[in-house]
């Protein structure tokens, strides 16, 4: 069993894998050609679109061709040690072109960038500029720099920076499903975790804003959003400045602030035919508001991405989650209360400091209990800087970590062909995003519990269509479907 097998839907973003590069519409008058790769979380992806915004006003067109770029940026990951060496791999590759290209400049972006910092440019001499997640606006300016022959870096985490007034390019893609950053940073200080180091404080971003940002998106031909943050059952706004500083707001402030289920209410209505996701969430800072904002409104999507990390209350306060298993479970059946059709997946960590046999024990029972739709599973791995590396021994030895780690698969397996196959025998509403990997005559799509589905192709069907789809059969990760009328 592969170490890091993760089974997943294919919208998920897996930071180590490889880079995905993405080219837009070429505007008249650029002149220059940007190489933009992006690894890791769906809020990287986001933020590439950010950047791509930024520096198509400043002359440069998008490639897929690294060889016939003047800028090469990788947008990085930083929250597994092998999401860094995938980068570092990737780097490597382009020495050879930078010696055949010296006027090219080589940029690393995101979460590796803001926690090597200076270090990056030591390490890596192929590198001219290393740039943090909140001084992507410091672009122009930067990269003046190195036409001056400097290297540029800034790396400055901001209290203020949401990009709200920057209108994302949409880069790649289908034309049907697209991200809104909604939040940024964490205030979790999850002991594993590299995010408040290299993301900064959590701010949201002006709600007026964001519901332009979608009814734009829905007057060009999307038909799906996903909300985006860090942790965005914490969106809170107030007026501007960190969540961390609501208390000191003034009373009227207090009194209008908008939560995360009244923006989820306000998004709903504003575009009542487009589908809306949202990722990721935080348990100890979700609401049963979500849960009654998703059964009050039939556009929002009945999946909830709500990790856990591990099922034992040993493991979750050395991980400082912030929440109990009890409390944990309590909430799944709670939200199955108020949204009975409501599915989950999960994040599990196994082999974390000090983790027992029990508390493994105690992580596979909660996966059987809450019967996840799928997961994303990892062996526990130090990360620099981080408060587990700082004060706790990574002790629990790597043939021990994989085989807990391949039971904790396995049950995941399991649980996702269960889960699969209750989704069989009815009908489902499908949005047609593309067509399928395997097989070219039919559509893939997913339904509202974010499973799924391949169905064969109809004469008057397109990209984009929301299908009725009579699902017949299953795997352990795809419905199999037919299109039936209404």
């Amino acid at each position: 069993m592969n170490l890091k097998q993760i089974i997943v839907q294919e919208k998920y973003i897996d930071e180590t894998k490889q880079g995905e590069a993405f080219a837009i519409a070429e505007k008249d008058g650029n002149s220059k050609k940007l190489f933009l790769e992006s690894y890791g979380c769906q809020m990287n992806f986001s933020d590439s679109e950010i950047v791509a915004s930024i520096l198509n006003e400043q002359g440069y067109n998008t490639t897929l061709k690294a060889e016939e770029a003047d800028l090469i940026l990788l947008n990085t990951c930083s929250i597994r040690e092998k999401a860094e060496q995938t980068v570092r791999m990737r780097l490597s590759q382009f020495k050879n072109l930078k010696k055949e290209r010296p006027n090219m400049t080589v940029g690393v972006l995101g979460c590796m960038a803001e926690r090597l910092k200076t270090k990056f440019l030591e390490e890596e001499q192929l590198v001219d500029l290393v740039v943090g997640p909140d001084a992507y606006r410091d672009l122009p300016n930067l990269l003046k720099e190195t036409e001056d022959g400097r290297d540029a870096i800034n790396v400055i985490l901001s209290k203020e920076e949401t990009y709200a007034d920057i209108n994302p390019v949409r880069l790649g893609g289908n034309g049907v499903t697209a991200f809104v950053t909604i939040t940024r940073g964490c205030d979790n200080m999850c002991t594993f975790c590299v995010v408040p180091f290299t993301r900064g404080r959590e701010r949201s971003r002006d709600p007026h804003s964001i519901l332009q940002e979608c009814k734009d998106l829905w007057n060009s031909g999307y038909k799906e959003i996903t909300l985006l943050g860090q942790n965005v059952d914490s969106y809170l706004w107030y007026g501007g400045g960190p969540k961390k500083d609501f208390a000191k707001a003034s009373e009227m402030q207090k009194a209008t602030a908008v939560n995360f289920a009244q923006l989820l209410d306000l998004v709903a209505k504003a575009v009542p035919e487009m589908r809306i996701r949202f990722s990721t969430s935080n348990p100890q800072d979700m609401s049963l508001d979500v849960f009654t904002m998703m059964a009050k409104h039939d556009n929002i999507c009945k999946y909830v991405h709500l990790p856990v990390q591990s099922g034992s209350n040993n493991m979750l306060e050395a991980m400082n989650r912030q929440h109990t298993r009890e409390e944990y479970l309590d909430l799944i059946k709670k939200a199955k209360e108020i949204v009975p059709e409501v599915a989950f997946s999960q994040d599990m960590i196994v082999g974390f400091c000090n983790e027992t046999e029990e508390d493994h024990q105690d992580t596979l029972s909660l996966m059987k209990e809450v019967e996840y739709d799928y997961g994303y599973m990892f062996a526990y791995s130090e990360r620099p800087g981080t408060p587990a590396h700082k004060k706790m021994e990574d002790n629990i030895p790597a043939d021990v970590k994989q085989r807990r780690l391949a039971e904790v698969i396995a049950l995941q397996g399991e649980l996702s062909r269960k889960r699969m196959k209750s989704y069989v025998g009815r009908v489902h509403q499908i949005l047609i995003e593309g067509t399928s990997k395997k097989n070219e005559n039919q559509w893939k799509g997913r339904n509202s519990q974010n499973a799924v589905c391949v169905f064969d192709k109809l004469e008057g069907q397109k990209i984009g269509d929301i299908v009725n789809v009579f699902v017949f059969d299953n795997t352990q990760g795809t419905l199999l479907g037919e299109t039936v009328s209404k």
